[in-house]
């Protein structure tokens, strides 16, 4: 509340105080009803057209805008038409401002627990199969596709968006973001972000910042050098905000470096708003408010889902501080007019969604889902030439997962109710997770997909609950296709990074009962593999979708090459990691214990975890990077991935001076058709000085056999730059800068360097 920054702002907003409180609110509500906005000539600005209905808004219509009903839980007075969902916003018809309906949107339209009896959607693949397509055309087409569907379903705002940064391999909601790199992240994310928006309505982007674990995600505080948070998270931000436009930031649940992350002056006001110029609005997560006042000035512009918040902060309290002065009416004014410049910017205020259904073409919709799932899907092991396998095979055993039924999905507020229903759903129990997540399949049968494709075989599915009964069935099969699993949901972290219900036991039995067995995982992100050795081959399918048996039938059987890249880093050993296990456990365990013991005090959404922090002292070194500064040695790099097919890598050429620009050919050099996914790494120094290779472009080249591609990548600055907090800016030192262009981090086909001017950048 001291800051330099702060005092500049709050003198900015007091000019618009000065009038006293009743007095001010009946002379803007007469000058209101007087005028005749101009907000409807197109040919204004999104910015004059929003400044021109902020000054035809009574006080009262300002006030309702910036707090938003949970329709769940909503009681409002007088009654308000809602569709469950995750949030409304009343328009104000007079001026033509809409409602905003809120729904989850990470992988789909969401409708977690059936709010909605009957209303399915499709459901992409998680983020992170997304990520490893390093496709960013894909991204778009996904964002579009559920674009497409929430305008059809009469939603206007999406809560898209996810854009953490990966630190910890375990993060139970790693499998709706992008990875560990900020520029891939960056570049699919508002890929994404500008595909939903394609459709004239409202996408968020999201957690602003440094969401990265969900054990105690309420009460934690983030704690981390502010210019290592620039050259990592917040630069997967910015990348993914220059390219999608999002019109919206949703604000994080936890603390960052003290202050909590939607009432945080340093990264709203001054990052956000000041440093990067951002026009839209802010609003918070569901349940993340904790003030009135010193949120509304320190940045937040709207109160989301306020009934999961311990108050109705953005209510009545917040009109009381308006008309008393301590919220200045020109900040209420500022927030309302970033609401409707990002309404407006969008389209969707000149193109409302429709007031009824409208019919979706969910098999075209599908479509867009299953190629996700096939340029996803990594291929991790392949000892052998195991794969692609033989349509000709006479028996194929597949083991466990539900692999006969369907394929797994992750939980939490992604959650969506695919078409084709739900064949296994399982409820939680306890815990935050357990109101609106269900341990729950698709409807993609890898059974179905894998006899369809090898009509001849004989193809049989066996649970796996017994490893005996599973090894035996396996043994004289001509492949055994174990499907493991591990599920992991928003609201919680898992606290072991193994595969549950005894899985190594059942992959060790079946292999030393086949020596061609295929692993097929079904996971959010890392696992451990202590049969890593044992098996030939790997596919790493993540949570495929509503299209996943099919896109892993197409896989196994060499309809479609493998082209995934691993966005995030596999170690070896969970202590391999910055962070072994979920930092909290205790805190979380200790809550569980005094709620089980009869403690009924309301505690919130932080379910009586206590505060705590979480250091994240590797800075920007962020996944690849700290295995390389640390020296050591994981079990699957960032970026790697194998292919039926090879690939060769020739003529590398540098330019460097003011920019850097790097070229190179690839050439096909193997039998069949297939994509690669070439990548350039440049060794830049970060703010605490730390050199490291930092992933500074990539392509996706499909190429037939003896085919050549000519690749050219111009680097941004900022991803091989340090970040000086004093500028604030961004700096490259003149000189000479390692580069390497390789198939994962680490590998280096072709080397060379590149002399750099020096550069300064604004942030």
């Amino acid at each position: 509340m001291t800051s330099p920054t702060k005092k500049l702002f709050l003198a900015s907003l007091m000019i618009g105080a000065c009038l006293t409180a009743p007095a001010f609110a009946q002379e803007a509500a007469s000058q209101a009803a007087a005028r005749t906005p101009a907000a409807s000539d197109r040919a204004l600005s999104a910015a004059a057209r929003a400044d021109d209905l902020v000054a035809s808004m009574t006080l009262q219509e300002k006030l309702a805008i910036v707090h938003g009903y949970f329709p769940p839980m909503a009681k409002p007075n007088p009654p308000i038409a809602m569709i469950p969902s995750a949030g409304h916003i009343p328009g104000v018809p007079r001026l033509g401002i809409p409602t905003l309906r809120e729904s989850d949107a990470s992988l789909g339209v969401a409708n977690q627990v059936e709010q909605r009896k009957g209303d399915t959607a499709t459901a992409l693949p998680a983020s992170i199969a997304t990520a490893a397509t390093f496709n960013p055309r894909l991204a778009y087409a996904g964002g579009a596709m559920i674009g497409a569907e929430a305008r059809a379903k009469t939603f206007n705002v999406l809560l898209a968006g996810g854009v953490n940064l990966t630190r910890d391999p375990w993060n139970g909601r790693n499998f709706e973001y992008l990875g560990e790199d900020p520029l891939l992240a960056g570049v699919m994310a508002g890929e994404h972000i500008r595909g939903v928006q394609s459709n004239n309505i409202v996408s968020t982007i999201k957690h602003f910042a440094l969401n990265s674990q969900e054990t105690g995600r309420h009460v934690l505080d983030a704690r981390i050098d502010r210019a290592a948070l620039q050259e990592s998270d917040l630069l997967a931000f910015k990348i993914a905000m220059e390219i999608g436009d999002p019109a919206s930031v949703m604000c994080a649940y936890n603390k960052v470096n003290g202050d909590y992350a939607c009432e945080n002056d340093w990264l709203l006001n001054t990052v956000l708003k000041k440093d990067w110029n951002y026009k839209g609005w802010v609003m918070s997560d569901w349940g993340a408010v904790h003030s009135t006042e010193k949120a509304a000035v320190n940045g937040l512009d709207q109160q989301s889902g306020q009934e999961l918040d311990m108050a109705i902060y953005f209510g009545q309290p917040f009109e009381e501080a308006v008309k008393a002065g301590r919220i200045p009416m020109a900040r209420l004014d500022d927030m309302v007019r970033r609401i409707l410049y990002g309404v407006i910017n969008t389209g969707l205020m000149d193109n409302p969604v429709p007031d009824s259904a409208q019919v979706i073409d969910y098999t075209a919709h599908a479509d867009v889902a299953q190629r996700a799932a096939e340029e996803g899907i990594v291929l991790l092991k392949n000892k052998g030439d195991l794969l692609p396998f033989a349509k000709t095979a006479k028996k194929i055993v597949l083991i466990g997962a539900h692999a006969d039924v369907g394929v797994l999905s992750g939980g939490g507020s992604s959650q969506v109710r695919s078409v084709g229903g739900a064949p296994v759903e399982i409820p939680l129990t306890r815990g935050e997770a357990a109101s609106f997540a269900r341990i729950t399949w698709h409807a993609s049968s890898p059974l179905k997909a894998i006899q369809a494709l090898a009509p001849q075989a004989q193809v049989t599915y066996i649970d796996g609950s017994d490893p005996k009964a599973a090894a035996a069935a396996a043994k004289d099969a001509d492949i055994a296709i174990v499907f493991a699993w591990a599920w992991f949901t928003e609201a919680q972290d898992p606290e072991s990074m193994a595969l549950p219900d005894k899985q190594d036991a059942l992959i060790d039995a079946v292999a030393r009962a086949n020596g061609k067995t295929l692993v097929v995982m079904e996971t959010g992100g890392p696992v451990l593999m202590p049969w890593v050795d044992k098996v030939p081959a790997i596919l790493q399918a993540w949570y495929p979708g509503q299209r996943g048996g099919e896109a892993i039938a197409r896989i196994i059987f060499g309809e479609v090459d493998p082209s995934g890249r691993l966005p995030i880093t596999f170690p070896t050993s969970a202590a391999q990691a910055p962070r072994p296990e979920p930092v909290g456990l205790g805190e979380l365990h200790a809550a569980e214990a005094r709620r089980d013991a009869g403690d009924k005090t309301n505690y919130g959404q932080s379910g009586g975890v206590r505060p705590f922090s979480v250091d994240y002292p590797e800075g920007a070194e962020v996944g690849y990077r700290w295995y390389a500064a640390k020296k050591r040695k994981p079990l699957y790099p960032f970026g790697y991935g194998l292919t039926y097919t090879s690939f060769r890598y020739a003529n590398l050429a540098i330019t460097g001076g003011a920019s850097l620009k790097v070229s190179f050919d690839v050439t096909n050099s193997g039998q069949r058709a297939g994509a690669d996914v070439p990548q350039v790494y440049v060794q830049g120094k970060s703010a605490a000085g730390a050199l490291s290779y930092r992933l500074a472009g990539f392509d996706k080249v499909w190429l037939a056999p003896g085919e050549t591609a000519h690749v050219s990548v111009t680097v941004d600055p900022r991803v091989i730059a340090r970040f000086d907090e004093t500028a604030p800016g961004w700096k490259v030192d003149a000189g000479t800068y390692p580069v390497a262009v390789g198939r994962f981090a680490g590998d280096s086909v072709l080397s060379g360097t590149a002399t750099l001017d020096a550069l300064s950048a604004r942030p």
